[in-house]
C-alpha cells in the first residue's frame, strides 16, 4: 500500500491533476467550511475536480461543519472518498457519520496544542479510520504554516491502533526530520506547498512526495518497530 501523501486545499482541475504528476496520491479539498478561509472551494468546484482525478486518488472533504446532514449531503454530492473532520464533533456522532456513509473514510484532525491532545486523540481513535495532527487555529481548520510539538505527536503514533497523519507546517525543507521525529503513517501539507502568490508549486510538491515515499513505513511496519 503507498503511503498517504497528501496536499490539500486544491482549487482547480490543474491544482489537483499537477499534484497528482508529481507524487500525492491524496487530495485535499475545503468543503463546506463556516468560516471564511483563502482555499475554500464551491461544492460545484470539488466535484469537478473528483471527476477529474484518477480513481486510485483518494479525494478528501475538509470540513468544520457540526451538522451530519449537511456533511453527508455535500460529501455525496462531490462524491469524495474520505472527510477529514475539524472541530468538536463528539463521538457519538461519528458513529452517526459512518451510517449515514458506511463506504467513506472518517478522518479526526486533532490539533496539537498542548499534551491534552493526547486524550483527544486516544478518545477519537476508536471511531475513525485515520487521526490527522495539526497545529491549531482560531476557526479550528489549520493551516497555518506552523509546526506544533513533533514529541506529543510522536506519543499519539504510539499510543493509538490507527493509521497517523502528520501535518502542520511541513515543507520539502522539513519533511525528513519531521517524519524521522514522528514516525506517522502520512504526511500532509498546504501552504508549504505553495508559491508566494497561493498557487501550488508542483516541484515542491515533487520533492515533498519524494521524500514520503523513502521515509514513510507502511502502517502495520510501523506498529512493529
Amino acid at each position: 500500500m503507498d503511503p498517504f501523501i497528501k496536499v490539500c486545499g486544491i482549487q482547480t482541475i490543474e491544482e489537483a491533476l499537477g499534484a497528482v504528476d508529481a507524487g500525492a496520491n491524496t487530495i485535499g479539498l475545503l468543503l463546506g467550511i463556516s468560516s471564511v478561509v483563502r482555499d475554500r472551494i464551491r461544492i460545484e468546484t470539488g466535484q469537478k475536480v473528483v471527476d477529474a482525478i484518477p480513481k486510485r486518488v483518494r479525494s478528501v472533504m475538509v470540513t468544520n461543519l457540526l451538522d451530519l446532514i449537511a456533511i453527508s449531503t455535500i460529501a455525496k454530492f462531490v462524491g469524495v472518498s474520505a472527510i477529514q473532520i475539524h472541530g468538536e464533533l463528539p463521538v457519538t456522532e461519528i458513529g452517526k457519520l459512518r451510517l449515514l456513509l458506511p463506504d467513506v473514510e472518517l478522518i479526526k484532525a486533532v490539533h496539537v496544542v498542548n499534551n491534552e491532545a493526547l486524550m483527544e486523540a486516544i478518545g477519537y481513535a476508536p471511531h475513525v479510520d485515520m487521526l490527522l495532527l495539526d497545529s491549531g487555529t482560531q476557526d479550528g481548520l489549520g493551516g497555518t504554516g506552523q509546526i506544533h510539538d513533533w514529541g506529543v505527536s510522536r506519543a499519539i503514533v504510539r499510543a493509538v491502533e490507527l493509521p497517523v497523519i502528520l501535518a502542520g507546517g511541513l515543507n520539502p525543507e522539513n519533511i525528513s526530520a519531521a517524519i524521522e521525529k514522528v514516525d506517522p503513517a502520512g504526511i500532509d501539507a498546504n501552504s508549504g506547498l505553495e508559491h508566494p502568490d497561493g498557487r501550488k508549486d508542483f516541484e515542491k510538491i515533487r520533492a515533498f512526495a519524494k521524500a514520503g515515499r523513502r521515509l514513510l513505513k507502511p502502517w502495520q511496519a510501523q506498529k512493529k518497530s
